[in-house]
């Protein structure tokens, strides 16, 4: 029987593990952390539980997927619930919007900044929604691309792309108002970069949730990682948690197995290395000259932003507030600025706020919150030491929250601090950086570290840092191409 070891058991190792274990791989998934997930974590404390990681769940299709190839409905592992609104914005001069799937509700809403930009928002989605239609089969849903890859799109097509325009001009090509602008440009931190640098492709991330929608899964975002792992069980998948891997081992370049942290050897005929691609060669693979030579490349791309978290127990309802809520920042230009060009968290920075008791009331003590508190903040550098900041920090935010009206600060009853540096520790994320290398650039798609290593035969990723990108969504998508492309390399050896 074929053997695989998949290092880490995070959404794409558990994605890879189940496919290959249908395909009648003998799999192992080897976890260093108690419980699986990756940065896909829970907190339970004084009553409340928080989701750690992701917050937003999109393309419930892909989930759907991934349990039909094991044979079974996802329903049956997984309540997702669509989340209505979508998310509530809030912006400094009072102003508000509630996004929405309903192309009425958000026409009136949309009127109220510039009547002109219910016309321009109509045009986006058509815009966006073209975007996704052109390049999702080749970006999104299939391997990485190649040459080959783009003869099955017209060549009149590709213009329609809009690789050399950024986000922001090609939002400002299609709405007026400054609050639309502000709005659209959002989409851009949902994989981590800014909206003034990344090409305006990316548009098409507000076609996969302002048409998608947004759900939820019921018990929390984790209870993903519990349906994954479940599934993993039941398809003959055997984990090891609480143990780490300290080496993937290659014999004539060729991933043979793994050491682990204990000393003990799984041997494998492949390895699906589900940790930060710049980790993988900085601290499993052995320092060759072409293993070093590709970890300076990936050492030197311009990451993506990391996040400053807060976890807060709050005292009250605040009925003002729905399930997910933005508190816009009054210079989002200079935001972006200080995060990737000055590298310093963001003075005035737009808050982002996830209270899934609103959904799950267990999830809080009756009369409390749940609030799950995020702002993006730079890839760690020397320049800003977290360690003695962190304090500030937390206060700067609790301050902007209370300038858009929720002041929240005397009715804390738990809380928990998040910074870079322990998102770094809890996951392994190479700087902090939550997605990788930046998405600030129109190649970056092609420079994404492959699903196959090009260095180590038999070595494979899956995660956010390789193709397709981050999110739970494609993360998922990167264990199906890492699977795929390992039991086609098997069957040809």
């Amino acid at each position: 029987m074929t053997r695989a070891v998949v290092v880490g058991g995070g959404i794409g190792g558990l994605s890879a593990a189940i496919r290959l274990a249908v395909r009648g791989w003998q799999v192992t998934v080897v976890e260093q952390n108690a419980a699986l997930g990756g940065k896909m974590g829970e907190v339970s404390v004084d009553g409340f539980r928080w989701d750690t990681g992701p917050s937003v769940i999109t393309m419930r299709h892909v989930f759907e997927e991934l349990f039909a190839e094991a044979g079974v409905n996802l329903s049956d592992y997984l309540t997702l619930l669509p989340i209505d609104p979508l998310t509530r914005y809030f912006w400094p001069d009072g102003a508000q919007l509630d996004a929405r799937a309903s192309l009425s509700e958000m026409a009136a809403q949309v009127a109220q900044f510039d009547p002109r930009d219910v016309e321009g928002y109509l045009r986006y989605l058509a815009y966006a929604a073209q975007i996704h239609r052109i390049t999702g089969p080749v970006f999104i849903y299939d391997r990485p691309p190649r040459p080959k890859s783009f003869l099955s799109v017209p060549l009149l097509d590709w213009p329609k792309a809009d690789p050399f325009r950024t986000m922001d001009a090609a939002i400002r090509a299609h709405v007026r108002s400054p609050h639309m602008r502000q709005f659209l440009g959002r989409f851009a931190t949902y994989v981590g970069g800014s909206p003034y640098e990344a090409p305006a492709t990316l548009n098409v991330i507000a076609h996969v949730e302002l048409v998608g929608g947004v759900w939820y899964p019921q018990g929390g975002i984790y209870a993903i990682a519990r349906a994954f792992e479940r599934l993993a069980r039941e398809v003959g998948v055997e984990i090891i948690a609480g143990e780490g891997v300290s080496a993937v081992r290659v014999e004539g370049g060729r991933a043979v197995g793994v050491t682990l942290a204990d000393g003990t050897a799984l041997d494998a005929d492949a390895v699906v290395c589900n940790v930060d691609v710049a980790t993988a060669y900085r601290h499993l693979l052995p320092q060759t000259d072409a293993i070093q030579k590709r970890l300076a490349g990936l050492v030197k791309q311009e990451p993506s932003c990391s996040g400053f978290v807060l976890l807060l127990g709050i005292e009250g309802q605040h009925e003002r507030l729905a399930h997910h809520n933005i508190l816009f920042s009054r210079d989002y230009p200079r935001e972006f600025q200080q995060i990737f060009k000055d590298r310093v968290p963001p003075d005035d920075p737009t808050v982002y706020i996830s209270i899934t008791s609103k959904t799950d009331p267990s999830h809080a003590p009756d009369g409390h919150e749940n609030w799950f508190v995020l702002v993006n903040a730079p890839a760690l550098t020397d320049g800003f030491d977290w360690a003695t900041e962190a304090p500030r920090y937390r206060d700067l935010v609790l301050a902007r929250m209370a300038e858009s009206g929720f002041d929240v600060r005397g009715n804390i009853v738990s809380e928990q601090v998040l910074t870079p540096v322990d998102l770094q520790n809890m996951t392994g994320a190479f700087r902090g950086a939550l997605y990788g290398a930046s998405a600030n650039s129109k190649w970056t798609a092609f420079k994404r570290p492959h699903n196959r290593s090009p260095d180590v035969a038999g070595l494979y990723f899956a995660g956010g840092t390789t193709h397709p990108g981050g999110g739970v969504p494609m993360v998922t998508l990167s264990g199906k191409v890492a699977a795929e492309l390992a039991v086609e390399d098997a069957a040809r050896a």
